[in-house]
């Protein structure tokens, strides 16, 4: 994952300016994840440079949606970035630019939310509220995990078994302190999440009547 997260952040893009650069250059813009059923998961937002940001969820514990398991990068199949290339020289101070990168993560916030299955994504905050209304940027969006890690992670059990782990993770860290109701939010999302897929997988297998016969993958 690692390798094709790199090729993603490297690869030219050309936006609205007619400017091409590496996607992961540029230094304000948004983002947001997709699982392996296409769902929008997360949406989140950076003025310090979409390659450290995004690297930051998906590689490490150091983002507080990663750590408290809001977000579990397992999960993550597809990225879909949209930079903002007016604001490449800006200081992150700026004020018309924190208020157009807020505007910005607004519509997509409310786009991934309107596609998804369950009118929910896995944010535990909602974003910044504001008067100005602005238009998504061109877009990029690209798988990053590999075949093999796709033919690893995307079978039912695997991804009933992870996301039961995460629920439980999420459970603790909400039961051993004082939460926005945010947090709980999340856990009612991925508990829905949970029982779409749970009865996806046993409807497929045919119900309570059926039998399911070991293969050497079981063994």
């Amino acid at each position: 994952m690692r390798a094709n997260l790199t090729r993603f952040l490297d690869t030219p893009f050309e936006d609205d300016s007619s400017q091409t650069r590496k996607i992961g250059h540029y230094k304000w813009g948004v983002y947001a994840f997709f699982d392996y059923d296409g769902e929008p998961i997360y949406v989140g937002q950076t003025n310090e440079m979409l390659r450290t940001r995004i690297r930051r969820h998906l590689t490490n514990q150091r983002t507080d949606a990663v750590a408290m398991s809001v977000l579990d990068p397992f999960e993550v199949l597809e990225i879909e970035v949209w930079p903002l290339p007016q604001f490449q020289e800006t200081n992150r101070a700026d004020v018309a630019a924190r208020q157009h990168l807020d505007a910005l993560e607004r519509v997509i916030t409310q786009r991934a939310v309107e596609q998804s299955e369950f009118k929910a994504i896995l944010n535990e905050k909602d974003p910044p509220l504001g008067p100005l209304v602005v238009e998504a940027p061109r877009s990029l969006r690209a798988r990053i995990v590999s075949n093999r890690v796709y033919e690893l992670r995307s079978h039912p059990d695997f991804r009933i078994a992870r996301r039961s782990l995460i629920i439980s993770r999420l459970a603790q860290v909400i039961s051993e302190r004082k939460v926005q109701g945010g947090l709980r939010r999340v856990l009612l999302t991925q508990a829905m999440r949970l029982q779409w897929l749970a009865s996806r997988r046993y409807d497929a297998l045919g119900g309570a009547a059926s039998v399911e016969q070991e293969t050497d993958e079981d063994v």
